[in-house]
This record gives structure tokens, C-alpha cells and sequence, in this order.
């Protein structure tokens, strides 16, 4: 990403959009991503969504058909191929067909045409799609410089300038986004309307502007759908769709940097610590409740039936970002490793092809499929809302961008992998096999400070054998050509709940580095049902690397009990006899891997 513009309140700089290149772990996940592409893009023809922009464009003949947000899904997939750098044909050609396809006052939308355009914008998701064209258009421009599609964005939000805002229509869209895409656009092109318009969405919601009135029972009644039942700056936490809640604290946070508003960054700073404490999963994702794709009230986290988008994860994710650009506070930056490890890394196969939309954290034996996105079918190619899998797509292609941060004077690391960052006249070689061992080093080519982040999983790490304190950075000045060495020990260790959280009380969770590990039956003794299995929580937990087994991962392996439950007695009373167990060596894999073989049963809190 380019760096912002001047005016922006950050301890943290971006680096330039060139800046990392990644191998080993998340080099081999961007492989992945960039061969499943083409395949997006054919998946998108399929179901119709590149033939409404060739209809709305004059180039094709019939009636668009689908939602009304079905063209965000092309912006997220072009802002994938521009942000990796191939298809750029592809790019080409379409950002051709969009700027054909776009009214002559800006408008664009391939489904809503003529009369109908802002007729129902709590439920029609215009500025949403909207957002997501700038996004794409500002990724296409700093990543490849292709500016066909700024063009075109840039019009569009003229023509949202003029038409909203305090001397225009009043109206706010159901579904945040635009804001932080309206942030991104200022940054770009230095159009202040463009500010102007995000600090007026961010200021207004919360006041009603967002409720469709005739929203009806149910979800749809309820303005916690459109994060329109609070004002920001008065907030205490996030409630209602969680897409939509992380995306509009995004963009809240973005306009704070932005304007420098102490009061505004300390609002969404209160709700994300809230998230955190109260509504986020052990795995990092958030949206406990399938009604309404919501938060669910504090501590309320059922494992089972966990809803956990993957697009929530990814807003969670942009979130978490934009308050360690602000703050250059550590605890961020473990926020953006969590997610991407373990909420949104689980929400697509190995391959690339193959997505969750809901991410469970327990699928039982002989789980029965039901919703289209149920996680009991397994990953599912695409689905019919399909923004989660171009949404993966954008965000790794992107990856390289939250790696580190810097200045002439430091270079701050975030995430850990192999590869090199260039900045300047600055190069560093990163060496490492993280995530499955903790031990990188680094060489700069010249005389720079290093600050590195030492998570706060972590214990007894060493920065050239001097310890560290877990949850902050440590600095150390690196003469050219000199190594650094970072130690970050991996032993295993057992997570559990905060007693409130009563859906897994009784449990664990098992953890070891960064990731978040979960039992899955194929790798459980022959004849062994999961559910019924246990951890014995005293015993010793071992590593074993794998590299034949989901592409290379570290499982690990724990002693525990088969429970010999009697299935024609749901219930007992109390003090009577209980189920006999017989020992059990349990194998855990980690939670982004699961459901790679096949439709089986996993879980990731484990009963003792």
C-alpha cells in the first residue's frame, strides 16, 4: 500500500505495495490463491455476475439477474488480481466493460437501473458495491498502475459526493464499507470530498438513516442489522450483522487517522477491546448467531453452532490493521496474526478452490447438511450470496501489505515469514520456518533498526539470547550485514474459557504458536468415534512435523480417554456410576486445515 497522506495521524507507516515478497508458508498460500484465479473468475461467469455488467454495458443481451449487490463480488475479485499482479488482461477487459456499464452521471450498479437507483438503500447494498469498486480501483492503481478503473471510481464517487451528504439525501446504506473505500480514494487522489463523505456516513449513522422502515419482524426490523441503534462515538461494543460492524468500525478508525480525532479513535478502540473480551472466538472469529449473521450478546459463543463469516473475520482483520497503523500498539498486530492464521486462513481449502462461508468449531459425527452454507456440507466451491470466497481472495493476495511497517530510521515486523522486504535502499532477508518453529533471522544490508514483535502467546523468547518481554516490540540496531536472531518457543499449551462462556465450559482448547489446532477423524486411532474422545489435560502433549500430511503441517499429539458412553441413557442422576474411558492418543492438526480429506468430524474444544 502507498503511504498515506500527510495528514494522517499514525505511529505506523505502510510500506510500498512492492515492498515483500513471501516464501515458505504464505508464499505457498498466495501460490494457491494466485492458480485459483482463473477459477473465481470462471465461477463468477457461471452465475451470472460478469454477464450483468456486460449487460448494463450494452455488450450482451438480457436482463441481469441475482442480488442487487452481486457486482462487489467482481470489484473483490479484481482487486485480488491486481493486488497479485497477474490476469491483468483480465483486468483490462473488465474494467472496459465497467466503465461502459456506468451511468453518464457516475451511477453503477448492473441490477438496480433507472427509477429504482437508492429506492431501497437499506437493503440494496449500492454504496456497499460502490466501496468495494474504489477499493479495487485504489488497489489496481498503487499495485500495477492501472488507472482505467480509478477513473471510473472516481466518477462514481463524484456522484455520490453530489448526491449525498448534509446538503444531499440523508439516506445511509444498510451495509457499511463505503467508508473506509471513500478513506482509501481521498488517499489515493487527495479529493477531500471524498473525506468529507466517509466522516459524514461514520457521524450520521446510528441515528436511524440506515433502517429500511418497512424492515418487518425478525432480523430485518432490527436497526443492530444496519449498525444504525447506536452513534459511534457513544458505542460500548459491536452488535448486530458482524460484517457489517467491523467494516463500519474500519472505516470509523480510518476517518479518526484521518482527521485526528482523539475522541472518535478512542470509541472504536473501546468497541474492538470489547469485541475482543466479550464476542470474539478462541480462533479470532466473530458472529455467533446464524439469525441474522450476528453477534450474539456477551460471551455468547456456542461452538457448534458458531457462525464465524469469513468475511466478519476479514473485516476484524481490516480493523485490526488500521488500529496498529494508529496506535503502533503490539496487541493489534497479535490480532492481525491471530485472524489470518485462524479465522480467515480455515475459510479456504489448501488448493484454493473451496470455501466456508460459516466456520464451525465442532462438526459432529454424521453432521446432516441443511443451509446452503452449513458447514456440514464441507467446503463448498461458491455459494449464492458469494462474497466470502473473493473476499479470501483479495485479502491474500494483499498479504505482503501487513507484513511490516516502517521509516528511513526502523522497520517494524508484524507477521513472520520467509521472504525479503525492500524499502528504500533498505533490503531484509527474512529466514524462518514459521509458523512450526519460532526461531527467524534477519539481515539488513545496511545499518537499521529492527523492532520485532514478540507475541503475547509467547514465553522465554530471546533476541540474540537477550530476553524479551511477549506483548511488545524489541528494538535492536542491526549494523549491514549483520544477523539478528529472534527465538520464539513453540511449546504446546492448553487454552480455556472464561467461566461465563457456558457452551464450552468443561473444556479446552489446544494451541501451539500462532495456531489454534482441532482433533479431525481421519488422524484418531482406527475405530474410534471423535465424539467421544477426551484430552487429559496433565499429560504430556508432543510435536511431530508431517510434511506428507495437508501440505506440510505440525501435528500434535496428546494422551486422553475413549468414553464409553451408553447411548440408551441421555441423562443420569447425578452421583451414579459414571462412563468408563479406556486411553486414547489423540492427534490434532491445525484448525485452517480441517476438512481438506473429506467431510469428517473435528473439533476445536475438547472435553477433559
Amino acid at each position: 500500500m502507498s503511504p498515506v497522506l500527510p495528514r494522517a495521524h499514525t505511529e505506523l507507516r505502510p510500506l510500498p505495495a512492492d515492498a515483500v515478497s513471501l516464501t515458505g508458508f504464505w508464499g505457498d498460500r498466495r501460490e494457491a490463491n494466485r492458480a485459483a484465479l482463473p477459477v473465481g473468475r470462471r465461477r463468477l461467469t457461471e452465475v451470472g455476475s460478469i454477464a450483468n455488467l456486460r449487460i448494463a454495458a450494452g455488450a450482451a443481451a438480457g436482463i441481469p439477474t441475482g442480488l442487487s449487490f452481486r457486482d462487489s463480488d467482481v470489484y473483490k475479485w479484481l482487486e485480488a488480481v491486481a493486488w497479485d499482479g497477474s490476469l491483468l488482461d483480465d483486468l483490462r477487459e473488465l474494467t472496459a466493460v465497467i466503465a461502459k456499464a456506468q451511468c453518464a452521471d457516475g451511477y453503477l450498479n448492473s441490477v438496480v437501473r433507472g427509477e429504482e437507483r437508492y429506492t431501497h438503500l437499506g437493503t440494496s447494498h449500492e454504496h456497499y458495491c460502490a466501496g468495494h469498486l474504489f477499493q479495487a480501483a485504489v488497489a489496481a492503481a498503487r499495485a500495477t498502475g492501472e488507472r482505467g478503473l480509478l477513473d471510473v471510481a472516481t466518477r462514481f464517487a463524484d456522484h455520490l459526493a453530489d448526491t449525498f451528504g448534509p446538503d444531499g439525501r440523508s439516506e445511509l446504506d444498510g451495509h457499511p464499507g463505503v467508508e473506509m473505500a471513500l478513506v482509501e480514494l481521498y488517499r489515493e487522489t487527495g479529493e477531500s470530498r471524498y473525506l468529507d463523505l466517509a466522516r459524514h456516513f461514520v457521524d450520521t449513522r446510528g441515528h436511524g438513516h440506515a433502517t429500511p422502515p418497512d424492515g418487518g419482524p425478525g432480523p430485518g426490523g432490527d436497526p443492530g442489522r444496519y449498525v444504525d441503534q447506536v452513534p459511534v462515538r457513544k458505542a460500548e461494543t459491536v452488535d448486530g450483522h458482524a460484517v457489517r460492524a467491523v467494516y463500519f468500525a474500519a472505516g470509523a478508525t480510518d476517518v479518526a487517522i484521518e482527521d485526528g480525532d482523539v475522541e472518535l479513535l478512542a470509541a472504536v478502540r473501546r468497541q474492538f477491546d470489547a469485541m475482543v473480551r466479550d464476542k470474539q472466538y478462541v480462533t479470532g472469529s466473530v458472529g455467533s448467531r446464524w439469525d441474522g449473521e450476528a453477534f450474539g450478546d456477551a460471551h455468547e459463543l456456542p461452538a457448534d453452532r458458531s457462525y464465524g463469516e469469513t468475511c466478519a473475520a476479514i473485516g476484524a482483520l481490516q480493523w485490526a490493521w488500521r488500529l496498529l497503523l494508529a496506535t503502533g500498539e503490539p496487541r493489534y498486530a497479535d490480532q492481525v496474526e491471530h485472524l489470518l492464521y485462524n479465522a480467515i486462513l480455515p475459510g479456504v481449502s489448501l488448493n484454493g478452490t473451496d470455501f466456508f462461508y460459516a466456520n464451525t468449531l465442532h462438526r459432529r459425527t454424521d453432521a446432516r447438511p441443511d443451509a446452503q452454507r452449513s458447514p456440514a456440507h464441507g467446503r463448498r466451491p461458491w455459494f449464492n450470496v458469494s462474497c466470502c470466497p473473493p473476499n479470501v481472495m483479495r485479502t491474500l493476495a494483499s498479504l505482503p501489505a501487513h507484513v511490516a511497517t516502517g521509516t528511513e530510521r526502523e522497520l517494524q515486523l508484524h507477521l513472520y515469514a520467509p521472504g525479503t522486504i525492500h524499502t528504500g535502499d533498505l533490503t531484509v532477508t527474512v529466514e524462518t520456518d514459521y509458523p512450526w518453529d519460532g526461531r527467524v533471522t534477519l539481515t539488513p544490508d545496511r545499518d537499521v533498526t529492527l523492532a520485532l514483535r514478540i507475541p503475547s502467546w509467547t514465553h522465554e523468547s530471546t533476541v540474540d539470547g537477550v530476553p524479551v518481554t511477549a506483548g511488545e516490540y524489541a528494538r535492536k540496531t542491526v549494523r549491514a550485514g549483520e544477523s539478528v536472531v529472534l527465538d520464539l518457543p513453540m511449546p504446546a499449551r492448553l487454552l480455556v474459557a472464561g467461566h461465563r462462556v457456558d457452551a464450552v465450559r468443561g473444556c479446552v482448547t489446544v494451541a501451539r504458536g500462532p495456531l489454534v489446532y482441532a482433533l479431525e477423524q481421519p488422524d484418531q486411532e482406527p475405530g474410534v468415534v471423535l465424539d467421544d474422545l477426551a484430552l487429559d489435560p496433565a499429560g504430556e502433549i508432543t510435536a511431530e512435523h508431517r510434511p506428507d500430511l495437508l501440505g506440510g503441517v505440525t501435528v500434535l499429539h496428546a494422551p486422553g480417554w475413549v468414553v464409553q458412553q451408553r447411548n440408551d441413557v441421555p441423562y443420569r442422576p447425578l452421583g451414579t456410576v459414571e462412563p468408563t474411558r479406556s486411553p486414547a492418543r489423540l492427534t490434532l492438526v491445525p484448525y485452517y486445515a480441517w476438512a481438506n480429506r473429506g467431510r469428517h468430524a473435528m473439533r476445536v474444544w475438547l472435553p477433559t
